[in-house]
């Protein structure tokens, strides 16, 4: 139970005084930060900020240093464009280390710049397509998908000859000599606002058959980022100033021979045609609970759709599940067959209210049997997370675009206890309280104590009609009933006084 007004995990707060913390001993939030605050910018870069990374004695990334990118831009989009995170994006950033014989040698690092949307497994996916006959001869903290053909080459085999390659991270235990700081978490990037030492990734390439200078150089083309289905829109790789880093003790500065961006943003509605969750209702005052709306996610159509959805008590419930997760298309969820439809569930149940507080209970439910929702995190928007008071086993920060209002909370679980949520079951479930202190504008009156929205992992979920939330019995209402059970009484006694006579 957090005591007083909630706060964030650990690292947060240290951040937030200026100081890295535990993290990173004696380095400043500046530091840590790594923006290059020179003023001399060249004409095409005015925008593009320095990233720096301390690096370690031998060169390599410091894995505990993660640097925060600049030059972030925003999508021209009205699909991608979120206003509760304007600024959110995945910054993919190209450092060129050195110059080989018939090419270089570059670090890709993926920044997640988004405050609640994160990629789970099975990871991301980064793809291009290479300007000239360009070759991967070798990949560290990464691997190529797919080799293509490279039967012109003799004696070394380069790692990958394919026109447009799509590479992956590896998958955590990778042995040592294979890995680069920031890499082998499986492709699973955190979101910047729960954790953002790791919302970085990274690896590296040993490219061939590129040229050997700036001048002769070409900057790969149509990037796409999967995460790792669809919902990523890439912009095209510029050019920007070479990213500088600092040695481990600070006294030394070096630069990329060159570095180029690319910014990718992410549009739920390339994500996937249909919602992904929804939100039920319910109150203490009223006995109606209001239900997600009926194919809120989609409809029953196991004739059209055989295997959309299945049974919880079915005796075939295992081998189904069994099935569908060995499938090719796997990352299509296996629901349990509800009205809704949907793969999560968000219960707001407005609990009790007290003379100067009110409580709220919060159930996140998964209905599908496929997916285990690691790192998960809930956005809600109420106006009275101003006043957000105790908050009981869930961590909370507070999430605010316009800094003169606070009306927006992201919510996930703890570590090691309730960050996990399983499958669809008996355990497919989280759940925490939040206690609010009233404000002037308390009520409980027309929805009022209801979420204004919700998303799920970065997803908008699908709210129920106001016209249905739960109301509030009034005093004509109170009369009204005393009055029909009178009524009833009185025409009971009368009957039954008839009958006897």
């Amino acid at each position: 139970m957090n005591e007083g007004k909630p706060k964030g995990p650990a690292k947060t707060q240290a951040c937030a005084e200026g100081k890295v913390g535990d993290l990173f001993p004696g380095i400043s939030l500046e530091e840590y930060a790594g923006v290059d605050e020179d003023e001399e910018e060249e004409d095409d870069d005015e925008d593009d900020e320095d990233i720096k990374i301390l690096f370690a004695s031998q060169g390599k990334l410091n894995s505990n240093a993660i640097a925060a990118a600049g030059g972030a831009l925003l999508s021209s989009s009205t699909e991608a464009y979120d206003p509760l995170d304007p600024n959110g994006n995945i910054t993919i950033k190209w450092d060129l280390m050195q110059w080989t014989p018939d090419g270089y040698v570059a670090v890709v690092t993926i920044f997640n710049f988004q405050q609640y949307r994160h990629i789970q497994a099975p990871g991301w996916q980064l793809g291009w397509t290479w300007a000239k006959k360009e070759i991967i001869w070798a990949a560290t903290g990464g691997q190529a998908t797919d080799q293509g053909d490279c039967s012109k080459f003799k004696g070394n085999i380069p790692h990958c000859c394919k026109k447009n390659p799509t590479i992956v991270d590896l998958l955590p235990g990778t042995p040592y000599n294979q890995q680069i700081a920031n890499c082998c978490r499986g492709g699973v990037l955190n979101a910047w606002g729960q954790d953002p030492s790791t919302a970085v990734s990274a690896f590296q390439l040993s490219v061939g058959q590129s040229g050997v200078t700036n001048k002769t150089v070409r900057v790969p083309k149509n990037f796409t980022l999967k995460a790792p289905g669809p919902g990523y829109t890439c912009g095209p790789a510029k050019i920007v100033k070479p990213t500088k880093f600092v040695s481990s003790d600070g006294r030394r500065v070096t630069q990329a021979l060159m570095t180029w961006n690319v910014t990718c943003m992410y549009s739920q509605f390339l994500a996937q045609k249909t919602p992904t969750c929804c939100v039920s209702l319910s109150a203490f005052y009223n006995d109606t609970i209001v239900s997600c709306p009926t194919c809120a996610c989609g409809c029953q159509s196991n004739l059209t759709k055989p295997g959309s959805c299945v049974e919880p008590n079915s005796p075939y419930l295992a081998s189904v599940v069994a099935g569908a997760s060995q499938s090719a298309n796997s990352l299509m969820p296996l629901v349990q067959c509800t009205n809704h439809m949907c793969p999560i569930r968000v219960h707001w149940h407005v609990k009790l209210n007290y003379q100067g507080y009110w409580r709220v209970k919060v159930t996140i439910t998964n209905f599908n049997y496929l997916m285990n929702y690691s790192e998960w995190n809930l956005v809600v928007q109420h106006p009275n997370f101003d006043n957000l008071t105790q908050i009981f086993s869930f961590n909370y920060e507070s999430l605010a675009p316009y800094s003169s209002i606070n009306d927006t909370a992201m919510l996930w679980g703890i570590k090691f206890y309730n960050d996990l949520l399983t499958q669809a079951g008996p355990y497919g479930n989280v759940q925490s309280e939040l206690l609010f202190a009233k404000d002037p504008s308390f009520t409980f009156d027309k929805g009022w104590a209801f979420p204004r929205r919700v998303y799920f992992n970065g997803d908008d979920c699908v709210m129920p009609p106001p016209d249905s939330y739960p109301w509030v019995p009034n005093a004509s209402s109170h009369l009204y009933s005393s009055l029909l059970t009178l009524t009833a009484t009185l025409l009971t006694t009368l009957a039954l006084f008839y009958t006897q006579a």
